[in-house]
């Protein structure tokens, strides 16, 4: 199994540690005083201290603009669906709020985006059929 990993820069450790370990639910690794490792769901993201990605909306997809570049993930439904559920409950300011999208076509999928902190864009991608990923 292959592991993919991005390195990026964050504004602040204390906030990334809170969003992407207490809130997303990814576990710590590695880290010093100037960055810390962690696993976002079964990957190695590594978040420097520093000046974050510039993003623009170019990237159209459907009837949304999305930021680009961004940072992303697939799961299945049954993990997916609780992340959308708590990420709801704890009000984030969604960029677009969980939603189906594709439906009844190859690719069907649900999808969110959302901002970390320092304003990385994420988008989470949950697949009733993992095998649909890559459907053309």
């Amino acid at each position: 199994m292959s592991v993919f990993h991005l390195a990026f820069n964050v504004t602040n450790l204390a906030e990334a540690r809170a969003f992407y370990g207490d809130l997303l639910g990814c576990s710590e690794g590695r880290s010093t005083e100037t960055w810390v490792d962690f696993n976002f769901f079964g990957h190695q993201i590594s978040l420097h201290l520093g000046v974050p990605f510039e993003t623009r909306a170019t990237g159209k997809v459907g009837d949304h603009m999305v930021l680009m570049p961004h940072l992303g993930v697939v799961l299945p439904m049954g993990e997916w669906q609780p992340l959308a559920d708590k990420l709801t409950a704890a009000k984030i300011d969604f960029v677009i709020p969980p939603v189906l999208r594709f439906a009844g076509q190859a690719g069907e999928q649900s999808t969110m985006f959302f901002n970390d902190p320092s304003g990385n864009p994420i988008e989470i991608k949950g697949f009733a059929d993992m095998d649909a990923v890559f459907a053309t």
